[in-house]
């Protein structure tokens, strides 16, 4: 991989533009059009780089139908034990004109990211999912709130006004052994660096207020993020 870098990168025209693509992907996912607008490069000219790119396994494609689970198995085994850093779905189903069908099956579809997410994503990991507004999407957006730090809803700029599609953007995925409520009697055993007690919880890290090493507590869970909690005593 080190040789095929620098013969992509230094060796060859075009190696520039190269490593900028890179670096711009390096820091979060983006598709060809997004590229193009950030580098102020042309489109056709990004496709050509990614191409380049793709033949000298650089960047890795993955094709296949994402309802099916042995593309998800495919995805898992590729993305490691690591996990991604985003998950980004743009899916959308063939449209039957009928609005309420088309609803239902992009709830469907976004729910399958949502799978995918839980299945793959690094803690604190973001999810991106387009969908249809209506009825279901709430129960879509709660379901969403229970697994990620926050969620927000947008409308893109580009969509025509007569558009139903949002994107629901959640940031954070929580793997926590625990979740806000929760009460439970905790052993600190370690110091932080602002004065307060560390607690672990299934070697999940619990900051607990007013607490030394040693001391055994009940705490009430206040607030979890993807990589740790704050309670407070009870």
């Amino acid at each position: 991989m080190e040789k095929a870098l620098w013969y992509l990168l230094a060796g060859t025209r075009g190696g520039a533009n190269r490593a900028r693509i890179i670096r711009l992907l390096d820091d979060r996912p983006r598709n060809a059009n997004q590229l193009a607008e950030a580098l102020e490069v042309d489109y056709n000219t990004i496709r050509h780089h990614l191409d380049v790119l793709l033949d000298h396994d650089v960047v890795e494609t993955l094709r296949g139908d994402m309802t099916e689970a042995e593309t998800v198995d495919r995805l898992r085994e590729t993305v490691g034990d690591a996990g991604a850093d985003a998950v980004v779905s743009d899916m959308a189903p063939n449209m039957t004109g009928e609005y309420s069908v088309d609803h239902a099956r992009s709830i469907h579809l976004a729910r399958q990211a949502l799978g995918v997410a839980e299945d793959v994503l690094a803690p604190g990991g973001d999810l991106v999912v387009k969908a249809f507004d209506g009825p279901d999407l709430a129960a879509l957006r709660t379901d969403m709130d229970d697994t990620f730090e926050y969620v927000r809803s947008i409308r893109p700029d580009a969509s025509r006004d007569s558009s139903s599609e949002v994107y629901l953007v959640a940031k954070g995925y929580l793997t926590a052994p625990i979740a806000a409520g929760d009460e439970l009697v905790v052993d600190v055993v370690d110091r932080g660096d602002e004065g307060d007690g560390i607690a672990r919880v299934d070697g999940f890290t619990v900051f607990v207020p007013d607490a030394e090493v040693g001391d055994r507590v009940d705490v009430r869970i206040d607030e979890v993020k993807p990589r740790f909690a704050f309670a407070e005593r009870v």
